[in-house]
């Protein structure tokens, strides 16, 4: 059995190779997308694309995800950069590299952060479904950063309470096209399914409540640095935002940044990094705080900016 995925082709996107841009498109590794394309399942304007045809002005892409026959396996993998912030019996603190998923799902072959634990030789929460056991916030493949994991039943549980009621201090950096104005603000705008883009979301006036508080902490010619803190936590939320009030994070290319400028700062994923989180310990009652570095691809980014 096979579900059907219809993507029209953005902007940002045309002229850009099959695989790579599919595997933008729908948040998958590169060798994904090449495999759906090498077997047939991708049509562009009806016609059958291979990984290297390239996409097209007003193209609309058919893709045929074939069904998986058994449940998503969580597979130990060893990932370069992968960091132990924190952990105890009931609760693991991971800085993510980009380019890991934070669990297993359809299309994905990469590397994933429960993978990457299992690896380890540590075993995470046996709650929630299969492919998310443990699994009580996530980040985007393309984004970096603080990311916590549920060791016990109890630790799942509260965790899960603990972001439904945002009662985590969640604070991102991210480096955006232009300069806001004002330079500090909120974002309160609904967020939901882009209507046309399946593996997209946008503001949408029938979306989830969504809000985006954000402050510049330094600004380049054509880019500024700013700090992020999450009200509520919804998909692509910062990277929606930003895009709808036309700041792409730069390197975002699904959102509408410019390829040029992601090519020259050598950024092939959005410059998002997941800098600090605080919150109740689910079984201590003291309160925890974990901070991390920007990864090397990020760092670099911000030396050219500054030096532009």
């Amino acid at each position: 059995m096979t579900s059907l995925k219809l993507l029209p082709v953005p902007d940002s996107l045309i002229g850009e190779r099959a695989d790579a841009a599919l595997a933008k498109m729908m948040g998958l590794s590169r060798s994904a997308a090449a495999d759906l394309l090498a077997e047939g399942h991708v049509m562009l304007n009806g016609k059958t694309i291979g990984k290297s045809d390239r996409l097209v002005v007003d193209g609309y892409l058919e893709v045929s995800m074939p069904t998986p026959k058994t449940p998503l396996a969580i597979v130990p993998v060893e990932v370069p950069g992968f960091k132990i912030v924190y952990q105890d019996e009931d609760i693991i603190v991971v800085d993510k590299p980009a380019g890991v998923a934070a669990h297993p799902s359809v299309g994905w072959d990469g590397p994933t952060v429960p993978g990457a634990l299992l690896a380890l030789g540590i075993q995470i929460s046996t709650s929630g479904a299969q492919e998310r056991q443990g699994i009580v916030q996530r980040l985007d493949v393309g984004t970096s950063g603080l990311m916590t994991l549920a060791k016990s039943e109890i630790a799942y549980s509260r965790l899960k309470q603990a972001f439904r009621d945002r009662a985590v201090h969640k604070v991102y950096h991210a480096v955006i096209q232009g300069h806001p104005d004002p330079l500090s603000g909120t974002f309160d705008a609904p967020i939901g399914r882009h209507p046309k883009a399946e593996f997209k979301f946008a503001v949408m006036n029938d979306g989830k409540h969504s809000v985006t508080h954000y402050e510049t902490l330094e600004a380049f010619p054509a880019a500024s640095l700013v700090e992020v803190v999450l009200e509520t936590g919804r998909t692509h939320q910062i990277r929606v935002h930003f895009s709808a009030f036309r700041h792409p994070l730069v390197g975002d290319t699904m959102y509408g940044a410019d390829p040029k400028l992601a090519a020259k700062l050598n950024l092939d994923r959005q410059w998002l990094h997941a800098m600090r989180l605080s919150f109740e310990h689910p079984t201590q009652g003291r309160t925890v705080e974990f901070s991390s570095e920007y990864p090397a691809d990020l760092a670099h980014a911000l030396e050219v900016l500054r030096a532009s």
